[in-house]
């Protein structure tokens, strides 16, 4: 099918991005030494929607670089309090949202003041790497629980995370829309956590920055939006990151969903507040408010990128374990049936070309396995993974 019957003129325009122009970007994952085609960073190379180009524009032209003015502030939380409301029926306080620089900074101050000191901190694995890494840096340990692949995709391993608990786990780390293997949990998948969160006294934290690029057929559901006890037990993290590409302007929002969090917030919140950037509460406002039909179009592209992914692996590398992902632009492929030197990163980067993350980075799971990013232009995908099926099929030979 043609770009036109993908999105039109927007999909033209992606499909017409070359290699060369990208690496012109200079961007971490494209400006490598190596030259390799950059799949490794959960970013897309789409731009972003143009009401945010023309909300910074007039940012830009307003001259407000000083600390942030309230008013930028109280637009973001009355934007990301809207988002929630409409398209997830989750009534919020605005005053409850709370600016960020990044979900991995509401993160670490999960693990600062709504954690106990000492607590072990549960990831289901494979995981966002720095949940593996992060906790350290707060003198918390991590347990890894290893999810369950089954035909329809992972699932959590509700006796594991159980277990984990009476190990001296208190902080459980929910990553829905799951990054990397792509599910969307269902209801009846969160309504058992909680209920395995609860038995044991234990807290959430929530990423659900992924919520924005949710394929047709499912649905997010906010987890402490669920019940009392989930809006007791978590703190939730959210932005227009993700959906919107906007990492480096350095915005993300915590969303406090009990009386107690929201009173120790407003103790302790003022240094990670203060990360924030002015150009990042503007951005995430404008994409919130009027970035939808750009959105739309970006997921029709993704759904193109997705089913060429799994067409190509079902048609020339049918010993690739993959589950097609319901959301996000991340692949989760299992390699493991190759045995490559080196592991598989370092595999695929050598022989062909591509640069993956390792799947162990993602925890002792993910050995065998590559995270491959597909938020690329369609014909640069296609070049990727003709590349990744030639190295394939040589080493097999």
């Amino acid at each position: 099918m043609t770009a036109a019957g993908h999105g039109g003129e927007l999909a033209a325009r992606l499909d017409a991005i070359t290699i060369e122009q990208l690496r012109a970007g200079g961007t971490t994952k494209w400006a490598r030494p190596d030259g390799a085609i950059g799949a490794f960073i959960a970013e897309m190379d789409f731009g972003t929607a143009p009401a945010v180009t023309a909300a910074l524009h007039d940012f830009v032209d307003s001259g407000r670089f000083a600390y942030p003015p309230k008013d930028l502030g109280a637009q973001m939380r009355r934007a990301t309090a809207d988002l929630l409301a409409r398209e997830y029926e989750w009534q919020l306080d605005p005053e409850r949202i709370r600016p960020l620089p990044d979900v991995l900074a509401g993160f670490v101050a999960a693990l600062r003041h709504f954690s106990a000191p000492g607590t072990k901190i549960i990831v289901p694995t494979p995981s966002y790497m720095p949940f593996l890494t992060a906790p350290a840096t707060e003198g918390c340990e991590v347990i890894e629980v290893p999810m369950r692949a089954g035909p329809g995709g992972f699932a959590d391993d509700l006796d594991a995370i159980a277990a984990a608990f009476d190990a001296g786990g208190g902080l459980l780390v929910l990553c829905n829309p799951h990054n990397p293997t792509g599910r969307v949990f269902t209801r009846a998948e969160l309504t058992a956590i909680a209920e395995v969160v609860q038995a044991k006294g234990g807290r959430v934290f929530a990423d659900e920055i992924w919520a924005p690029l949710v394929f047709g057929g499912h649905r997010h559901l906010p987890y402490a939006a669920l019940s009392e006890a989930t809006a007791a037990h978590t703190v939730t993290a959210v932005a227009a990151s993700k959906g919107y590409n906007l990492p480096g302007l350095k915005c993300a929002q915590l969303v406090l969903s009990n009386d107690e969090d929201a009173a120790l917030w407003r103790e302790v919140g003022f240094l990670t507040e203060h990360g924030a950037a002015n150009p990042g509460m503007v951005a995430t406002a404008a994409a919130y408010d009027r970035g939808g039909p750009w959105l739309t179009e970006i997921l029709r592209y993704l759904e193109r990128n997705r089913a060429t992914v799994a067409d190509f692996l079902a048609a020339r590398l049918p010993r690739v374990g993959f589950h097609v992902p319901e959301a996000t632009y991340v692949a989760w492929l299992d390699l493991s049936d190759y045995d490559l030197p080196g592991g598989p990163a370092a595999f695929l980067r050598e022989r062909a070309g591509v640069a993956c993350t390792p799947g162990t980075d993602c925890g002792a799971i993910g050995a065998g396995h590559v995270r491959l990013i597909f938020a690329m232009p369609h014909p640069l995908l296609v070049r990727a993974l003709e590349r990744i099926a030639a190295a394939l099929e040589t080493h097999a030979a």
